[in-house]
């Protein structure tokens, strides 16, 4: 019986960081507060301190899990630079910038991140070494050091792109900014 609370427990913990993490894209995480998620997860707002110590502590979990999500991803791209290409073509694309809610946060939530507690920015600095980590080994696989700023332009380049076309009211504009993005990440990946 308790290793099932347990399992129970982590199942629906790791709901509530789904459902607060679309929330939080969808509306922003001021935007947010916890009765949303919690009900989004059909949950009580009483429920949500078995789980999480702070609304901070929920936000740095969700950015935590999210990012990782986005890495292991990575894992399912195509090898080397081919696969990079791919996830440049996925990221800068307009179906992404359409639909903030199953984004990815940096593109989407990284202002509310830079004022967030230590705690979710030390979760976000975790995540984002990791990605820049692994872009890194497709730039350049047998000694990915060399080419981290390399890798910290692409990555930067890539989430500013973004967001500037998802700010477009003009959508001719916010194409035409998508379509630069990938001929300026092309020129950091070659």
């Amino acid at each position: 019986m308790a290793r099932y609370g347990k399992e129970h427990k982590q199942v629906t913990r790791q709901r509530i960081i789904e459902k607060a993490d679309h929330r939080f894209k969808q509306d922003g995480i001021d935007g947010s507060g916890i009765s949303t998620p919690m009900a989004d997860a059909g949950l009580t707002n009483g429920a949500f301190y078995a789980h999480f110590a702070s609304k901070d502590d929920l936000v740095a979990n969700v950015v935590a899990d999210q990012l990782r999500t986005q890495v292991e991803r990575y894992d399912t791209l195509r090898p080397g630079r081919q696969g990079l290409e791919d996830f440049v073509h996925g990221h800068l694309s307009p179906k992404h910038r359409d639909q903030p809610g199953t984004g990815c946060h940096s593109a989407t939530l990284l202002d509310e991140i830079g004022r967030r507690t230590d705690v979710t920015k030390q979760a976000y600095t975790e995540g984002a070494t990791a990605i820049v980590e692994g872009i890194a080994a497709r730039l350049a696989p047998a000694d990915p050091q060399p080419a981290r700023g390399k890798t910290i332009g692409l990555f930067t380049m890539l989430v500013g792109t973004m967001q500037l076309s998802r700010a477009l009211a003009d959508r001719k504009f916010a194409d035409e900014v998508l379509e630069q993005g990938i001929t300026n990440a092309r020129t950091f990946m070659h």
